[in-house]
Parts: structure tokens; sequence; C-alpha cells
């Protein structure tokens, strides 16, 4: 594994500000990394313009030109997604026959210094090494969420560990069992700690980004969360059934009160209040359970439909 093939792959939307600075510093890893005969000279970089609006994809074309094929990307036709954008790449480099690749974000707030150090774990064996962050620098809000978000996530069946982050590296065998998974909504996230394949966390301190802001919104973020829910946990199923016949339960219990007041010509049946302002909660609840099986629906749906995750409008390969 010496002269190990190894892509680098980051998902790009309106980062013509920041990819200058991000591929300058990459240039310096890797060849200081080729240097040391860490990786091999053939190692390149796969830049994924996954719709961007701005001069993204001139930066890119230009890296591509300059960079003596040590640069190579794709541009889509509009903006899928970023989790579509890893896995065009993942499938790109799988292609162009890698040894071994690393998603990381072109903010480079994840620490860019750890990939010789991914590609240490890999030549130790691990087919998968995570990216976890110790620290981040959102502000309280998007923290809370994001903390929410593991926590509920891990308590509806999904195995992930906390604060990981789509920066990892993934062996050419891990590439390969990916290439079998055809679902359009593919929760990467979860996937790979779901495989049962040798893994390695590897902490990293997030960085402030320099330039732009995070394409990440709150929406995109909780839609997110929906989508690995779904993919891989079947337990909101579970509880829409038990608080439905919890609910059903408390009804027949308020029906009973009702009866008994009209037979007893009660004008007033202690705690009989509380039920009635039940109706209303029971309501709300049952519209959260249909919104519930609803998006289990509509990703089924999704799957049924079976359309391309991504469609390629431009390649420099």
């Amino acid at each position: 594994m010496c002269n190990t093939k190894l892509a680098i792959i980051i998902p790009c939307f309106n980062e013509a500000e920041m990819l200058p600075t991000s591929l300058e510093k990459l240039w310096k890893i890797f060849n200081k990394m080729i240097t040391n005969n860490e990786i091999s000279p053939e190692s390149f970089v796969f830049l994924v313009d996954d719709g961007s609006t701005d001069n993204t994809w001139g930066i890119i074309k230009k890296a591509y030109k300059e960079s003596e094929f040590k640069v190579k990307g794709i541009r889509f036709s509009r903006n899928f997604g970023n989790q579509s954008a890893i896995i065009a790449g993942l499938e790109h480099a799988y292609n162009l026959g890698v040894d071994a690749a690393i998603t990381i974000d072109a903010d480079l707030q994840q620490d860019e210094n750890k990939i010789s150090e991914f590609v240490e774990a890999y030549k130790q064996g691990y087919d998968i090494v995570c990216g976890i962050r110790r620290n981040r620098t959102d502000g309280f809000f998007k923290k809370f969420c994001a903390n929410s978000f593991y926590k509920v996530i891990n308590f509806l069946g999904v195995n992930i560990k906390p604060n990981h982050s789509e920066f990892r590296l993934v062996s050419r065998r891990t590439l390969e069992i990916l290439s079998n998974y055809k679902e359009t909504n593919l929760f990467i996230r979860g996937l790979f700690y779901d495989l049962g394949l040798k893994t390695k966390d590897i902490y990293f301190d997030v960085k402030e980004r320099k330039f732009g802001e995070s394409k990440f919104s709150f929406l995109s973020l909780l839609a997110l969360a929906a989508r690995g829910i779904v993919s891989f946990s079947v337990r909101p199923l579970r509880i829409v059934f038990f608080l439905g016949f919890s609910i059903s339960f408390i009804s027949i219990l308020l029906a009973i009160a009702c009866i008994v007041r009209l037979i007893l010509h009660l004008n007033y049946l202690p705690g009989l209040e509380l039920f009635e302002t039940w109706e209303t909660f029971a309501t709300g609840m049952e519209i959260l359970c249909i919104g519930i099986i609803g998006e289990y629906i509509g990703q089924i749906l999704t799957e049924v439909k079976a359309r391309p995750r991504y469609i390629t409008d431009e390649e420099l390969t």
C-alpha cells in the first residue's frame, strides 16, 4: 500500500470565493505526501459542481487545465444536493481505479492536515476512517439542533457517532460495496457505520470559515435528518402505532366519563376538564402521525420511480 492511489472528493455549491484557497492548501498536502511516498503520483482531486450559479465551474476548469490532470471534476445539470454530489464523486473515483477516496467539504473547515492520518489508518487495514468533530463553530441554535439530531437519530435506531461529518476515507472495497446500493435517497452518513467493516474514528478541530457562508440551511439539515431516519429505521412507525393505541385508550376513557355524566345528570365531574383538553392534543398527535407515515410513503414513491440521483452536464476526467 505504499503507492496508494488516492482521490480527494469535494462537493461544491457556489464556492467560487473559497475554492482557490482550498485547492492551494490541498496542493501542498498532495506534494508533501507524494514526496514522502505516502500516496501515488496518480492521486487526484475530484470536484463535483452541484449546480452552482456562480463561477465555481470556471475555477474547476481552470484548475483542471493548470494542474497537469491532478484535478478532475463533473458538473451537475442542476442542484441535486450534497449527498448526491458525494455519491457521484465516490462512484467516479471507483471507476477511475483509486485505492481509497476521501470526502471533505470545499471550505476545509474540517482539518485537511488529518488526511495523512487517514491514509496511514487505511494502510493499517481500516476500510473506513471517519472524521469526528471535537468542536463546532455554529451558533447556539444550530449546535442545539445538531446535538438533538444525533440523540434522536440514535434513539430511533440509526447508528451514527455524535459529531460525525462527511470528512472520511473509504477503501476500494467499501466503494465496491457502495456500488451495490441503488437507492435514490441514500443516506451515506448512516450507511458506512452500518456496513460492519473495520472502522476507525479520528478526531479533528473545526476551523472558522474564511470566505462565504455555509450552504446548509436549517431546512436542508432537517430534510437530511428525515432522510436518514426513514432510510435506516422503522421505529417511528412503531411509535406511531403505540401513540395511536394510547390515544384510542384515553379517548375511550373520555367517552365513558361523558356517558357517566349524562346518566347521573352531573354538571361537573372531577378531572373531566383535563379529558376535554385531551381532544386538541390528540388531534395534533394524529396529524403528526399522518406526517410521519406520509414521509415513509414519499420515500417509497421516490424509490419506485427510480430516477437518477444526479445528471451530469459536463465532465473533466
